[in-house]
């Protein structure tokens, strides 16, 4: 893994093997969480057959699963932790997806030249979790060659209020690790400077989930 920031220190020591083995026992026993669940759904909608994947920061590997299941030709999983990656590639074999998935552990930023483009590009939960999310969100979105989806917390009162408090629960227990609440215009700003417009749009009380697409793509 290349030398990685202060922010990746801090998710290796966030998710690690124990946080790991339960998502991992969860999913397994309810599937994908509701937010990466509407997310499929819509890339689904928009069409997976034949496509690739870069699944970036997808944890145990949810979106890679089942979009492997849908019928995506193959995936790369970039993720920070470790733990995550371990159990990703866990599933993927016991679901019969040996050969189909990539994966990369370290900060995508940093190693986004080293990954291929994809049809699809995943960020689900991952830029809250980005300090400087320029340099995420225009590396994925330079990587997404038709649909970019993506899971985030809506820029509203209630989500900054509640991640500062969690901030200050992190710096008392001395984390490293941080979250962050980015202004979705901002980020819209950056997909579209990459061509990407936004093609389907869903929100809960704290999160935005949406899928955004290259002009003329089916």
């Amino acid at each position: 893994m290349p030398a990685c920031c202060r922010q990746c220190q801090g998710i290796e020591y966030e998710f690690n093997e124990a946080v790991a083995r339960r998502e991992l026992a969860r999913y397994r026993r309810r599937g994908p969480v509701g937010t990466t669940r509407t997310l499929i759904q819509a890339l689904r909608a928009s069409g997976v057959a034949g496509q690739t994947l870069l699944d970036i920061g997808g944890g145990v590997g949810a979106i890679q699963h089942e979009l492997l299941s849908a019928g995506v030709e193959r995936a790369v999983s970039v993720d920070a932790s470790a733990a995550y990656l371990a159990a990703a590639r866990e599933e993927g074999r016991r679901r019969g997806h040996d050969g189909r998935v990539s994966y990369v552990h370290g900060d995508f930023a940093q190693v986004a030249e080293d990954v291929p483009p994809a049809g699809i590009v995943t960020l689900d939960r991952v830029i809250c979790c980005y300090d400087h999310m320029p340099a995420l969100v225009g590396a994925a979105a330079a990587r997404a060659q038709r649909l970019l989806g993506a899971v985030y917390p809506r820029d509203t009162w209630w989500n900054r209020l509640g991640i500062g408090l969690l901030n200050l629960g992190l710096r008392l227990r001395r984390s490293p690790f941080r979250t962050f609440v980015h202004p979705q215009r901002e980020i819209e700003a950056i997909l579209r400077r990459h061509g990407l417009e936004p093609r389907s749009r869903a929100q809960t009380f704290s999160w935005l989930v949406a899928v955004y697409a290259r002009e003329g793509a089916g």
